[in-house]
């Protein structure tokens, strides 16, 4: 019961905002009563913060598998693209912006994941990269680490979010393309290309 609460608690609160859905609205999309899901959680706001924990460690245990197979480059390029484009197909902005405000212990959590998680990670990448010739032998992974996460928040802040023109999946497909071929190698690029066609 728990673990169906959190999985439609998380995907309503992605798609829609965090303020917008009630637990009222968790109650009847689960079939069981309100008084149900005060048993399994205090209040809304512990909710909140299962609901996007649980998220993030799905996230970690998925980029894990991906670092783990096959070179764990260009397969993790393509993989972590693919997350990526699920993740934010269904994202509303103003969820970022609502957690904010509202869930500081959430959004420092976001925060944690993405200094301890998905900077380590992309160092990984581009360090085993470096190492296989896909990237460009000089380039520093821990710069390049950080300022490929400082362009995701800047894409995810909703006071730069008030485009009409171009949605944020767009936005970030062409910040990872321009990234990606900014680093690479010929051979890099060749293999990144090959994969993703064959995808």
């Amino acid at each position: 019961m728990r673990e169906k609460i959190l999985g439609i608690a998380s995907e309503q609160f992605s798609q829609y905002g965090v303020r917008a859905i009630t637990m009222e609205d968790i109650a009847r999309l689960a079939g069981i009563s309100k008084k149900t899901i005060y048993q399994e959680f205090v209040d809304k706001k512990q909710l909140v913060k299962e609901a996007f924990s649980l998220a993030l460690k799905e996230d970690q245990d998925t980029l894990k598998k991906i670092m783990d197979g096959e070179d764990g480059v260009i397969e993790h390029l393509v993989h972590t693209s693919k997350m990526v484009r699920e993740r934010l197909a269904t994202l509303n902005p103003m969820v970022l912006f609502e957690i904010q405000k509202y869930f500081p212990e959430v959004w420092e959590m976001f925060n944690e994941f993405k200094e301890e998680i998905i900077v380590t990670d992309i160092v990984n990448v581009i360090e085993k990269g470096k190492a296989l010739g896909y990237f460009r032998p000089e380039i520093n992974a821990k710069i390049l680490a950080n300022m490929r996460m400082d362009q995701i928040s800047a894409a995810m802040n909703p006071s730069n979010n008030n485009r009409r023109d171009v949605s944020l999946l767009a936005m970030h497909m062409e910040m990872l393309d321009h990234f990606l071929h900014g680093i690479f190698t010929e051979k890099g690029r060749q293999a990144y290309l090959q994969k993703q066609n064959s995808n």
